[in-house]
């Protein structure tokens, strides 16, 4: 099964903090990412979110579509860049160190490729962070988080809900794509784009009917239950904040207020070595 938003069970320092603690360290993380374009720091970061990713346990392989994911987005974002701005970094550091001349307008800087590499640094900032967050946090246990941190019980428990029918979606599309393949429609790399592209629709109407089913499950279930008739509600997989969790929260913290600290003490955001 491919693992997108799953929750991945391991023995782990990340896993036994709290899901208060790891959402407040990756809203503040990624807002100090962000908001700089300090080369340097960006790499610190990079460095210590792929410390953290490894200090999980959690192979690349339990992960790989989100990363390959990434890598498209990533690797897409840049071509873009540099097709409509092929000299955005000559604007933004206001100085010109020519390497080549690819063609026409198209040449290559010095400071194009600082720009270039910031944003790489970015993702790699930010990406093992956000992985790292769904793939340690059990979503009931994030809910209750969500609650601890003054979100009304019924959003926290909707966003618990998807994050947990997002991995029964992919579940079902794949039972269904091996229903339809048994069936003689051919959906692998020998047929044409244009033909893979016809029969998966004739997945999306089964996976339409399958989910509207288990919502209306899930609805009654809660119903019947009596969810939201009270302003409170207990929870069976809160955590109470540990120093650990402090710790985690104190980094964020920190990491932010050094980027702020930063960008006004060099008058802005981006770190220049262009200029003596």
């Amino acid at each position: 099964m491919v693992n997108l938003f799953n929750y991945i069970e391991k023995e782990s320092p990340v896993h036994r903090l709290s899901g208060a603690s790891k959402f407040a360290l990756l809203i503040l993380w990624m807002l100090a990412a962000m908001l700089s374009f300090n080369t340097p720091f960006l790499l610190i970061l990079s460095l210590l979110s792929l410390f953290f990713f490894r200090l999980s346990h959690i192979r690349l392989g339990e992960v790989r579509f989100m990363l390959i994911f990434t890598l498209v987005f990533l690797v897409m974002n840049n071509l873009l860049i540099y097709l409509f701005s092929p000299e955005l970094g000559v604007d933004i550091y206001h100085s010109r160190h020519l390497l080549f001349t690819i063609y026409g307008r198209y040449t290559v800087t010095q400071e194009q490729l600082l720009y270039h590499l910031n944003v790489i640094l970015k993702y790699t900032a930010t990406i093992p962070i956000v992985i790292l967050f769904v793939a340690t946090t059990h979503p009931s246990e994030f809910a209750a988080s969500l609650n601890r941190l003054g979100l009304n019980y019924r959003i926290a428990y909707g966003v618990a809900l998807a994050l947990r029918y997002i991995p029964g979606l992919v579940s079902d599309f794949q039972a269904i794509s091996l229903s339809q393949q048994a069936r003689g429609i051919e959906m692998s790399k020998k047929e044409s784009l244009f033909k893979r592209l016809k029969a998966a629709s004739n997945i999306i109407i089964p996976l339409i009917l399958s989910s509207f089913d288990r919502i209306e499950v899930i609805s009654n279930a809660m119903e019947l239950r009596g969810f939201g008739k009270h302003k409170k509600r207990s929870w069976y997989m809160s955590r109470d904040l540990v120093w650990e969790d402090f710790a985690a929260i104190a980094l964020g913290f920190i990491l932010l207020f050094y980027t702020i600290f930063w960008t006004v003490w060099n008058g802005g955001r981006y770190w220049n070595p262009f200029v003596a």
